[in-house]
């Protein structure tokens, strides 16, 4: 009897267990993608050579996530492209006394993107995806801040990543 009461209290315990699986849940429109092309992003600022360094930073962030695998134009699936729209520096703290002179920036960076299927179709509507982070002001604010680019590329990777592979 104990057995049996064993036995049925583990079927309705275990019971709500059997449609949880491990591993990448893709939203529902993009079900049949399993492999992405990343051609070089565009890139509409006046940074020089960001878009390789934005394009180089997406693909290591979804070869880390998983959830798609990177393939070349014609063997993929669909083709992510994207173009660097924006990058700003704005101040957001300054020396105490001197409201002028600025000690700290936060830095933004802005990326229009859409999914194309290999027939040329959108998969989902354009989209954007921004990544930021703040840096300290030295001897030289241009150094300073091409040394944070590659931190806001960094976020903007994550955030690009997980739009795609979670779907918000």
């Amino acid at each position: 009897m104990k057995a049996l009461f064993a036995a049925v209290f583990a079927c309705f315990t275990l019971s709500g267990c059997l449609g949880y699986h491990i591993g990448p849940v893709k939203p529902y429109y993009l079900r049949d993608v399993h492999t992405i092309a990343v051609p070089t992003f565009g890139n509409k600022t006046l940074v020089p050579r960001i878009e390789v360094l934005v394009t180089d930073t997406v693909i290591k962030q979804l070869q880390q996530d998983g959830t798609f695998q990177i393939a070349g134009s014609g063997n993929a699936d669909a083709t992510l492209k994207a173009e660097i729209t924006r990058i700003d520096r704005v101040p957001a703290r300054s020396v105490r006394g001197n409201v002028l002179q600025t000690t700290e920036f936060s830095l933004t960076m802005r990326l229009r993107y859409t999914l194309v299927a290999q027939n040329g179709t959108e998969l989902a509507p354009p989209a954007e995806a921004v990544g930021a982070t703040s840096f300290f002001v030295g001897q030289d604010v241009t150094t300073d801040e091409r040394q944070a680019l590659p931190l806001a590329t960094e976020d903007l990777a994550t955030r690009l990543v997980a739009q795609l592979s979670e779907g918000w």
